[in-house]
């Protein structure tokens, strides 16, 4: 076997195959002996016709059977004669193959050459502050509240804010926007079936004042109302509005009051802190959002520290990242961000997501996760960083755990897959950053 590398740039190699001719000819006997055995040729015992007929018969089927046996087994001797491995599927092209000849290739791959990542004591890092300020302890405790709180009939008054109206409701819109011939002030209250005006009813809506959802205006003619009360009033849409159809235009409603109901929230004293839970006062359960507050400032703090690390990291490649892994990170950030609204109970056909634009989107995030990938690569092979068998079992328990399998039915899959290996470099880069962090410079705010 003949092999030629060819440095198409830093991280791009074309490797071209020559196989001897010997090689390919006790191939193609091999596999005709095959079709020989098999094939069905009419004035011929099964199995008993020569060979020459069966070459002439089934030669290019014959012929990609030997392709598709050679190369794969003849391509990974090559590289590992030639020191280099592929990051990606080969590409095969230039194929030449007949009988009497010899079988010729080249294979275009990516690979990632050996780098020095450079010293990480020179690495700084920035640990945000984990401290929780009164002021986020009270905010905190202001949304248990509000998820505590009570929706209660009112009598007896008009609507104010913070109510919650219920009303029957009735609709008018005009198809000319709602201008005068002058195209300046509003049209009068509208005629049901006239010309150019439309009508839609609605009975039992609910209307929380103050919702930043109600048409501009529309709180302030709700209020004094009692139930049992009608007003008609037209509403103007700004230039501005978000929802494009209303957009200046004239709506006119007629509203009907059929009940008042407000939220109520509940006490913050000793009795509240009861009802959250195992809590003997109002003091320990202020303790407890303390404590929860700062573990997830803590957890804040640590991506932060990690998502700065990894972008000090991918600055460090000296090389452009091969393409091949950028696409392939793209693919999987996809990919995963199909899962997230599928989770949501969102079909991602039918999200509205421009999926090219969110591609492009991430090009350059995907592009800086592979290059510190290949950094904590060249730490963990330069620092002989490897995981046990008993590390990885205990990484597949921790997932069963979570998705409410057995690590058994984990692991099968993750064989049937051949995701094992995801979980070995996945756990072998968490050292390589535990290496690299006990190493760098970081610094508390």
């Amino acid at each position: 076997m003949k092999t030629d590398l060819v440095d198409v740039n830093e991280t791009r190699k074309d490797l071209r195959v020559e196989i001897p001719s010997e090689v390919v000819d006790a191939a193609i006997a091999r596999v005709a002996q095959d079709y020989s055995r098999r094939a069905r040729i009419p004035g011929f015992r099964p199995g008993k016709a020569p060979s020459r007929v069966i070459r002439q018969r089934f030669k290019a089927e014959i012929l990609h059977d030997v392709l598709h046996d050679l190369v794969p087994r003849v391509l990974d001797d090559a590289m590992r004669e030639r020191g280099v491995e592929a990051v990606n599927t080969p590409d095969i092209r230039d194929v030449s193959l007949d009988e009497g000849q010899a079988l010729t290739f080249t294979a275009s791959f990516d690979t990632v050459p050996a780098f020095d990542p450079g010293d990480f004591a020179a690495i700084a890092l920035k640990r945000p502050s984990t401290r929780v300020d009164e002021a986020g302890v009270d905010a905190a405790l202001q949304r248990l509240r509000d998820r505590a709180a009570k929706i209660e009939n009112v009598e007896g008054r008009g609507v104010i804010d913070g109510d919650t109206v219920t009303l029957d409701l009735e609709r008018y819109t005009y198809e000319d926007g709602g201008k005068t011939a002058e195209g300046e002030a509003e049209r009068p209250e509208p005629v049901p079936g006239a010309p150019g005006v439309g009508k839609d009813s609605h009975s039992g809506v609910d209307v929380e004042l103050g919702s930043k959802a109600n048409p501009p205006g529309f709180d302030a003619q709700l209020l004094g109302l009692e139930v049992g009360a009608t007003r008609s009033f037209p509403v103007r849409y700004p230039t501005d509005y978000p929802i494009g159809e209303l957009a200046a235009t004239t709506v006119s409603y007629t509203v009907t009051v059929k009940g008042l109901k407000r939220r109520v929230l509940p006490a913050l004293d000793d009795e509240f802190a009861k009802d959250m839970g195992e809590f003997e006062n109002l003091d320990a359960l202020k303790a407890r959002v303390r404590a929860d507050l700062e573990h997830e400032a803590g957890h804040t703090a640590d991506r932060d520290v990690r998502g700065e690390l990894m972008k000090q990291l991918a600055a460090r490649v000296p090389f452009e990242v091969p393409q091949s892994l950028v696409e392939r990170e793209i693919e999987r950030r996809i990919e995963d961000f199909g899962h997230r609204l599928i989770d949501q109970g969102i079909d991602p056909r039918q999200a509205g997501v421009d999926w090219q634009a969110f591609r492009e989107s991430q090009h350059g995030v995907a592009r800086e996760a592979v290059a510190a990938a290949m950094v904590l690569d060249e730490v963990a092979r330069r620092e002989s960083l490897e995981v046990s068998e008993a590390e990885a079992d205990q990484e597949i328990g921790r997932y069963a755990e979570r998705t409410g399998r057995t690590a058994a039915a984990v692991r099968a899959a993750l064989e049937k897959e051949g995701g094992l290996s995801r979980v070995y470099s996945g756990l072998r880069r968490e050292k390589s950053i535990d290496y690299v962090m006990a190493r760098a410079t970081i610094a508390s705010e």
